[in-house]
């Protein structure tokens, strides 16, 4: 099992939709968080974007010196980015990063946004624009000169002379729910993501996802993203959850519903469907919480609960074949390390077990009387 952390690059607080409990989204907490989830045994963080966010790539080569075993899940922008000139990125990042770089795929599925980036595409058709963005990726970073002529792209003797230290490229995730984007990611990605969807539509989603890869005669990895809000006591967590969305009233739902309908999202529109709109009824599957997904556009929900009942849930999709799973909390400096103290002793975590083999990393709190150290 591997647990990422997120970088909150489009703002960060102690509630959802208002300014009150709110904190500067900069490059001095930008680093907090890098360095307490570098330290805390994360596998890496997912740096968000979007016109709302920080460029991604200039906040991740940012961080590479101030932290030490960290990945970066970082976005490649298909119909925004050069494919050639993405690949030279990630060759670029992964060398001098040691090898700590992560490709997530973003096609994009809000029309308005793109638009104002240039690109005018509809739905399939940058799924389409995706496919040969990433068969030229690809290549160039396999080590191939090559010409390509697609339908929306077009290169001549595109190559890439500097390679990756990972091999044969650094591995690419993407999430796409819909038909198109499906078939992108079993022809070429490494880890099919979701957002937190009730196990049983993530279980659907797997099967189609597999049967999809073993036509092609290719095996797919999964993950998914998720907030995470966890407390000593039931309780406590969903107390919790109702304060993050204390200030959320009607106006602001409706405001963040209208932008989700205008996207062409299949991935959206599911998440979207969990909550409604209504804030009545929220806990769409045991402790899966759609809060967040009120006025957050893209991961709209949470597993809330004890650390026992939150690790149940995480096994849950861990038996469905999730191995990776990209957690957040608000605010996500304190979340990264509650998560970590709670949450990590209850599941069989990949990096944590390797550290702990090595070196005594586990918390024990402050020394009793300057001369014991607290039994467990």
């Amino acid at each position: 099992m591997k647990i990422f952390w997120f970088i909150p690059t489009h703002g960060d607080g102690r509630y959802l939709g208002t300014r009150k409990g709110g904190r500067a989204a900069n490059y001095a907490y930008f680093r907090q968080i890098a360095q307490a989830v570098d330290s805390l045994g994360y596998e890496g963080v997912l740096i968000p974007t979007g016109k709302s966010c920080e460029d991604p790539w200039v906040v991740a080569s940012s961080l590479i010196p101030v932290t030490e075993k960290l990945k970066f899940l970082v976005a490649v922008r298909p119909g925004l980015m050069s494919p050639t000139v993405a690949a030279r990125m990630a060759a670029t990042f992964d060398r001098l990063s040691g090898a700590r770089l992560l490709i997530n795929v973003v096609t994009g599925g809000d029309p308005i946004e793109l638009a104002g980036e240039g690109l005018f595409l509809k739905h399939d058709a940058r799924y389409n624009l995706t496919d040969e963005f990433l068969t030229i990726w690809r290549k160039t970073l396999e080590g191939e000169k090559f010409d390509f002529q697609g339908e929306y792209l077009h290169v001549e003797g595109a190559e890439v002379l500097y390679s990756p230290l990972q091999k044969p490229y650094p591995p690419l995730y993407f999430g796409g729910s819909s038909e198109a984007g499906m078939k992108v990611a079993a022809d070429h990605v490494d880890v099919y993501l979701t957002w937190g969807e009730p196990p049983v539509q993530v279980e659907k989603k797997i099967l189609k996802m597999k049967k999809l890869a073993e036509e092609r005669g290719r095996e797919v990895k999964f993950g998914i993203r998720l907030h995470v809000i966890v407390r000593e006591t039931e309780t406590e967590a969903w107390q919790a959850a109702e304060k993050l969305i204390n200030y959320v009233d009607d106006e602001t739902i409706n405001a963040a519903q209208k932008v989700y309908a205008r996207m062409d999202s299949v991935g959206q529109k599911r998440m979207t469907a969990l909550n409604k709109g209504d804030r009545s009824n929220l806990e769409v599957s045991p402790n899966l919480w759609a809060g967040v997904g009120l006025v957050r556009g893209g991961a709209g929900t949470a597993l809330v609960g004890d650390p026992d009942t939150v690790a149940k849930r995480i096994q849950e999709y861990a038996d469905l074949g999730i191995e990776t799973f990209i957690l957040s909390g608000y605010p996500h400096l304190e979340e990264a390390y509650r998560t970590a103290e709670l949450l990590f002793p209850k599941l069989s975590i990949q990096n944590v077990s390797k550290q702990n083999e090595k070196v005594f990393i586990s918390p024990f709190g402050e020394i009793i009387a300057n001369q014991q150290i607290p039994i467990k």
